[in-house]
């Protein structure tokens, strides 16, 4: 059993945690939930050994723990398989598993055999069938994610805390990880499961905890509480609908693709959008959904095909800048490396796609710049401190708004948001489709991509269902359901 007792963490101007408080028990699937800036991440950081310099105590089985290392954390039986893998690509399985601690044999030479016969002896109890020899950067996602629950059993690990393990894996693979933990479980290993996907929480846990804004909001077992009730105490109030209201209505043509082609990615792609309207493309992993919308923002040069905007016929974009001048812009799937420069201010961020309209003789207009920043930090809601908060510091959801600022200072007319909503919170979700609901309020079209389907149908006003990297199926808000796409997309009939 592990027992956090009265835990708090503070750091310069901000309570992470305040007299946290709560058990979890031994052989157990904890769940931990909240919105982001709850304080999921300080948590395991303070149990993993990260964070040395907090108050209150940690114990194991009664025993009070001084946990001021990752290194002592791990002695103490507690490992953490962080969302960003630690794996070393160029290194084979075997060599990631007992890297830093490699046996040794005669006169100090590594004893590479006995290093692949544990790690071959650990991946024989998970079930999996690749090699200690396979180089981990050849392996999936998901199987270097088992590398690293290898690396924690080889360590005699007791305590496993997982962050978000699931936000880079297919379904399957979801399901093949639910399985490995059964069996973690079944070993009598305790697992601290912290995840945004509330179905993964109540499918795989036995109890939940919900913190919010660093507080201790309650612990349950899972029989004892439901979904819609756990997301009442992450987010403070009640959402009727996880989705709201569309209210904007179709108006003319501002996108039209036709036989849009790029070797090896998609082919022969045909779609509208028109003003006021989400168009969602739903699809698997690898069904082409982002190729298309880099190749329609310019970041790709698509082979052949024709693009309209506002019906006037394009030259295929091969640059962003020229997708941008006419009026379409792209948030990508990946904030962190293609929409922020993570070092540098919220203000500085935002203010990056106007730079040289509002500077004169070389400098910045900093009072024109910082009215236009503070606007829309009111507008879009965006929690800082400060316009100078550096933007790594943001929760997921406050970066995403801190892109889609930047996307609005380009007056576009069509807005390509892929996975807008990957890695934030049930609550930031909400804003998100919120901001989504006043673009087309205001005219403007949306593309909208993203692999969770309750939300393609739950704020698309038309869907396109890719496989292969073709268009195999449309479907009207009204006739879309999720048994019928998913159907579609996994090579079934269409309905």
């Amino acid at each position: 059993m592990i027992r956090i007792d009265h835990v708090s963490k503070s750091f310069p101007g901000v309570i992470a945690l305040e007299n946290i408080s709560f058990q979890i028990n031994s052989g157990t699937v904890h769940g931990l939930v909240g919105e982001n800036g709850a304080g999921k991440s300080t948590l395991i950081k303070i149990i993993s050994g990260i964070y040395s310099d907090y108050e209150g105590d940690i114990f194991i089985d009664d025993l009070r723990l001084q946990i001021t290392s990752v290194h002592e954390a791990q002695k103490k039986g507690i490992a953490t398989i962080f969302q960003e893998l630690t794996v070393v690509r160029e290194l084979t399985v075997a060599e990631n598993i007992f890297l830093g601690r490699e046996p040794v044999g005669f006169a100090g030479a590594l004893d590479r055999a006995e290093m692949e016969r544990k790690s071959q002896q650990v991946l024989n109890e998970l079930n999996v069938s690749f090699s200690p020899r396979d180089r981990v950067g050849d392996l999936s996602v998901a199987n270097q994610q088992i590398v690293e629950i290898s690396k924690a059993l080889v360590l005699n690990t007791q305590i496993l805390i997982m962050d978000e393990p699931t936000s880079s894996l297919t379904e399957k693979e979801v399901q093949n990880l639910f399985s490995v933990i059964n069996t973690l479980k079944s070993k009598g290993i305790t697992i601290l499961y912290v995840s945004h996907k509330l179905e993964e929480i109540f499918k795989i846990c036995d109890a939940i905890t919900v913190l919010r804004d660093g507080k201790h909001i309650q612990t349950s077992l899972k029989s004892a509480t439901t979904s819609p009730e756990v997301i009442r105490m992450m987010v403070g109030r009640s959402l009727n609908m996880l989705f709201p209201p569309r209210t904007a209505q179709k108006g003319d043509l501002l996108l039209s693709v036709k036989d849009l082609n790029r070797a090896g990615e998609f082919k022969d792609i045909s779609f509208e959008v028109h003003a006021g309207e989400i168009v969602g493309f739903a699809g698997l992993i690898g069904s082409g959904r982002t190729e298309l919308a880099k190749a329609l923002f310019g970041a790709t040069c698509p082979n052949k095909g024709e693009i309209k905007i506002s019906n006037q016929k394009m030259k295929l974009f091969c640059h962003p800048r020229e997708a941008i001048s006419h009026g379409l812009v792209y948030l990508s799937e990946d904030r962190k490396q293609e929409g922020l420069i993570l070092l540098l201010s919220v203000r500085e961020n935002i203010s990056l796609p106007i730079v040289k309209k509002i500077s004169q003789n070389l400098f910045v207009k900093r009072k024109e710049e910082q009215n236009i920043v503070d606007s829309l930090i009111e507008k879009l809601k965006i929690k800082v401190f400060s316009r100078d908060q550096v933007v790594e510091t943001l929760s997921g959801g406050n970066q995403q708004k801190v892109v889609i600022s930047k996307l609005l200072l380009t007056n576009a007319q069509v807005f390509i948001f892929d996975e807008p909503t990957r890695g934030i919170d049930v609550g930031a979700k909400y804003e998100i489709y919120k901001i989504m609901n006043d673009l087309t309020a205001d005219g403007k079209g949306i593309v909208f991509i993203s692999s969770e389907l309750p939300e393609i149908l739950g704020i698309s006003d038309r869907i396109y269902c890719m496989r292969e990297g073709s268009i195999v199926k449309e479907y009207t808000r009204e006739e879309a359901n999720p048994e019928n796409v998913m159907s579609v997309l996994t090579g079934g009939s269409s309905i």
